[in-house]
């Protein structure tokens, strides 16, 4: 079942106004978000599936606290999912820096939010494949 909702009063005047907008498509700005897409985010981090909690948490529309539960889910996809998410604070992604899988360390490493002392850490990392995302990341902040 999909999310989007096509054909509403709403949606038509929103396409039309875009037909006569002159900027470029990258310049539209996404419509601001619903509190019923933020309830449904929560419910989705709720989900005994783990690829729903994924969803859930990579989503830039998830709550600050739907990412620090999902931080410490069970599963490493999970945690892998909202170590992508550039809107993870940086306390979340410092913690999930100790997280014992290489696969949650290594996006940790990627994301833009990480901190520096924190890819620093991770550059001494165990794992190598760490250690060059943690390098890249340091090189490509220059």
């Amino acid at each position: 079942m999909s999310c989007v909702s096509f054909g509403g009063r709403a949606w038509l005047e929103r396409l039309r106004a875009a037909a006569d907008d002159p900027r470029p498509v990258a310049e539209f700005r996404s419509p601001e978000h619903s509190a019923s897409k933020v309830r449904r985010i929560r419910l989705l981090a709720e989900s005994g599936d783990p690829v729903i909690r994924e969803s859930a948490a990579l989503s830039y529309l998830a709550p600050i606290e739907v990412l620090e539960r999902l931080a410490d889910d069970e599963q490493p996809g999970v945690r892998c999912c909202v170590a992508r998410n550039h809107n993870t604070p940086a306390v979340v992604l410092e913690r999930l820096s100790r997280d014992p899988d290489a696969g949650v360390r290594g996006w940790v490493a990627a994301n833009p939010a990480t901190t520096g002392n924190v890819l620093a850490e991770l550059q001494r990392d165990p794992q190598a494949p760490v250690r060059s995302v943690a390098d890249w990341a340091v090189a490509s902040a220059c």
